[in-house]
């Protein structure tokens, strides 16, 4: 893609920044412990380089995503006092942008049609001697990348044989991170077969649409980055500096999230508020002082000690 396309179909904030973050969760469930470290963590971040902190619902999926949790989700950021510096962006308002980022994908022969079930996958992997790790990548085999061959469009794929070679970035908590996606993952899916548009192609989109120069996530999210960055390139848009917090983990040791029986956010008392505010902050390695009893005052604290972790100048 050359500048003045991508200017075109990624036109520059209308108000630059010097940082823009952000924190998009999804509305599959109310905020529990663990969004609530992701969404202060994204805050302090955006704070302590003194720039903008975005909020945006992640509803592309939406056979996974409820009616109303949106709404509720930003409640629960407002009883907080994580008030968003722009209104937020809904991704159903946004298709038309995703459709136009994997037209662009298209006419660069960077993304094709795949018409494989699941289990087609799997069977093909098999046949190869891969076993599939329950939980584990399927690392796609390729098989409709030379046509069709008869079958019916499921998805589209982004062609990482195209872009061959690892993808190196530098986490601001991680270090030095690398991966060969074409070997991890394969080709990923852009557009699902039911119609939603994928995370990592949505994401992408939204990050550059929306000028974010900082993404502050959970550690999970860790290995979607080198995707992201591959898309960024072939699309020609910036990339974004990453920083991956430590997760919060339920009793048995897993990830602390909606699927494991994760509790909603109490927000129903200023007393709850402050607890589960000061155990945010705890969670982080960050401080609690004792004469800070608002929610503004407990966040306003957290600044400093933020910096001193993570240095604003990276």
């Amino acid at each position: 893609m050359n500048a003045s396309h991508a200017a075109t179909l990624f036109p520059a904030p209308a108000a630059a920044t010097r940082y823009v973050g952000r924190f998009a969760p999804s509305p599959t469930g109310p905020l529990h412990a663990g969004s609530l470290v992701a969404a202060l963590a994204s805050w302090l971040d955006a704070r302590a380089h003194g720039g903008r902190w975005l909020v945006r619902i992640e509803d592309a999926d939406t056979e996974r995503c409820l009616p109303g949790l949106g709404e509720h989700i930003l409640a629960q950021l407002a009883a907080f006092a994580l008030v968003p510096d722009a209104p937020p962006v809904w991704q159903t308002q946004r298709t038309a942008r995703y459709d136009a980022a994997l037209q662009r994908l298209i006419a660069l022969d960077l993304a094709y049609p795949c018409g494989c079930t699941r289990r087609e996958i799997d069977d093909a992997l098999r046949a190869q001697g891969v076993a599939h790790a329950r939980h584990g990548e399927r690392v796609y085999p390729g098989t409709c990348r030379l046509g069709l061959r008869g079958k019916t469009a499921r998805a589209w794929r982004f062609a990482t044989w195209r872009r061959p070679g690892g993808v190196h970035w530098q986490d601001r908590r991680l270090g030095a991170q690398q991966q060969d996606v074409a070997r991890a993952v394969g080709d990923f899916v852009l557009r699902r077969a039911d119609g939603p548009w994928a995370y990592q192609l949505a994401v992408v989109v939204d990050d550059a649409d929306q000028g974010v120069t900082h993404v502050v996530r959970g550690e999970d999210l860790a290995d979607n980055t080198p995707r992201q960055i591959l898309l960024q390139q072939a699309l020609g848009l910036p990339t974004p500096r990453y920083l991956h917090t430590p997760l919060v983990l339920a009793a048995d040791g897993q990830k602390l999230s909606k699927q494991n029986g994760a509790q909603a956010l109490d927000t129903g008392s200023p007393e709850a508020v402050r607890a589960l505010l000061q155990g945010a902050l705890r969670a982080l390695g960050l401080p609690v002082p004792a004469d800070a009893q608002t929610p503004a005052q407990l966040l306003a604290a957290g600044i400093a000690p933020w910096a001193a972790l993570y240095n604003p100048a990276l």
